[in-house]
């Protein structure tokens, strides 16, 4: 169980930290944390039963807050404050059947989001703690190790351990239920292809609201032993590229646009003490990679996971990188690749559908029989994402099933056409390609850019690489693209803003 990991990692070393927090300034260490969750989980227990919303920023009491809720014997709702916190917490109620939102005021303030019946802050808990609760936990913390373990919870490896929400960035997003199983086994599986044993740190600034953020940056450190440096805001690249420099993580994990952020605020010799480079949620840009190596002598390592994979699917093993691939399936799950149409196991290097089974894979969407059923059939997960395995075994990325345009009977990979528009842009203008809909053919490309460029001389390039068919039939400046909470562009939104400009009858671009 989760939460035994924890307690054994606070016997082996009570007295190390657990949280460097610098959005507080606060440390805290194993010895602390335990007696902080032990009083927490005694204070959940009697707010809820079943299920309970955490709203916090990445943080020691974010994690604390996690952990108790799972000691006290409640699944952890974890929702969404990036995207707008008060529909958040409506929706995640609404689908989850629960009450109580423990928060902070902080947060409130910094999202503009409106106290909601039923929020709980958490500095008033931990400033309200009374003097018997204190004497109780710890008197609870001296247990044999045997009976800790038993009062915070029995060995249940199927029992839900959270529930996340999907990104939303295709569709409304759905309540993904993970169990003690699934996270347990993705943690060492994990730990055990990276080698990160040996590790003391690790910088942690994904939200715990993703599944990335939670199960590598919150439950993988206190789990194997290791200090969490904590900061709230992965935007912060400044900042955080001073932490790096300051505190000396030795792991550090994030998407593709922080890890471009962090290295644009740095100095040679920096990120010294870095060891081990994770990317993954997005597409790693050679460029990215090539900056790291050339800055820094970091070699990122591209991995690839789905919040229904609790979330790591695959990995470049250190030690055998492939750039471009997103790795070999980590220990435990097989990945299997399906022909499109006729369902059939696609022949090495051909591309299909990705498939993968293994404890990672959820217990199911929460209340959403025939979702679950559609997207796991005899215990394999349809992830929705093309690619190819090839001779070697590394999986390789070929974009969303839903990513395709049909125009003129002819499929059109949309993040083709992006890797092209990349390819033939500055690097400091991010682009995106999307469908709208177009009166004559069904469907048209609409090349989206944060900076302006010239249309006709970037189609004309474009030309060279890519059909008639695929080229954008139209160019829209955005100058910042709206994001989910991970980082990655938010396609529906950026869709919807695109298509009211265009109703709105914006000057765009448009090659002749």
């Amino acid at each position: 169980m989760l939460q035994h990991r924890f307690i054994e990692s606070v016997r082996r070393q009570p007295d190390k930290l657990a949280f460097i927090d610098r959005s507080t300034g606060q440390n805290v260490s194993y010895s602390r944390a335990l007696l902080a969750t032990l009083i927490l989980a005694r204070r959940f227990r009697k707010l809820e039963r079943g299920r309970i919303g955490i709203m916090l920023p990445t943080s020691s009491a974010a994690a604390l807050s996690v952990v108790g809720a799972v000691m006290g014997g409640l699944t952890p709702v974890m929702i969404n404050y990036s995207t707008g916190p008060a529909k958040n917490c409506r929706y995640a109620r609404q689908q989850c059947d629960f009450s109580v939102i423990i928060t902070s005021r902080q947060l409130l303030e910094k999202t503009g989001c409106e106290t909601l019946p039923g929020m709980l802050f958490i500095e008033d808990i931990l400033l309200k703690l009374g003097s018997y609760e204190k004497a109780l936990a710890a008197c609870k913390a001296k247990l044999p190790l045997s009976w800790l373990c038993r009062l915070s919870g029995k060995a249940d490896l199927d029992k839900p351990a959270v529930i996340l929400f999907t990104s939303g960035s295709e569709k409304e997003p759905k309540a993904v239920q993970l169990t003690q199983r699934n996270l347990l086994s993705n943690i060492d599986s994990f730990s055990d292809m990276m080698d990160i044993y040996g590790m003391d740190n690790l910088l942690a600034v994904l939200p715990y609201f993703h599944v990335f953020g939670l199960t590598i940056n919150l439950w993988t450190p206190l789990c194997i032993g290791m200090t969490s440096i904590t900061y709230a805001n992965p935007l912060d690249f400044k900042i955080i590229a001073g932490i790096i420099r300051d505190d000396k993580p030795q792991l550090i994990v994030g998407t593709p646009l922080f890890l471009e952020g962090y290295l644009r605020q740095s100095k040679s010799g920096d990120f010294s003490s870095v060891e081990l480079a994770v990317t993954g949620a997005d597409k790693c840009p050679e460029s990215l990679r090539r900056q790291f190596m050339d800055k820094h002598g970091i070699d990122i390592i591209e991995g690839y996971g789905t919040t229904e994979t609790s979330p790591v699917i695959s990995a470049n093993p250190r030690e055998a990188n492939k750039p471009g691939s997103i790795g070999r399936p980590i220990p435990g799950v097989e990945i299997r690749i399906q022909h499109v149409d006729t369902g059939e196991a696609c022949p090495t290097g051909e591309v299909g559908k990705i498939f993968v089974r293994g404890d990672n894979v959820m217990q199911g969407y929460l209340n959403d029989v025939e979702e679950t059923a559609y997207r796991i059939q005899s215990g394999w997960y349809d992830t929705g994402d093309l690619g190819y395995l090839d001779d070697d075994g590394y999986l390789w990325h070929k974009g969303r099933l839903k990513r395709f345009v049909k125009i003129g009977g002819e499929m059109v990979s949309l993040v083709a056409v992006e890797e092209t528009l990349n390819a033939v842009t500055p690097e400091s203008v991010e682009c995106c390609a999307i469908e709208l809909p177009d009166s004559r053919r069904g469907s048209r490309i609409v090349a989206v850019t944060s900076e302006t460029v010239d249309a006709q001389k970037i189609s004309k390039k474009m030309s060279e690489e890519l059909p008639n068919l695929a080229l954008p039939k139209q160019f829209v400046t955005v100058r910042e693209f709206p994001r989910m909470g991970s980082g990655k562009t938010d396609f529906r939104s950026l869709t919807n803003l695109v298509h009211q400009l265009d109703e709105g009858g914006a000057e765009n671009g448009k090659p002749s």
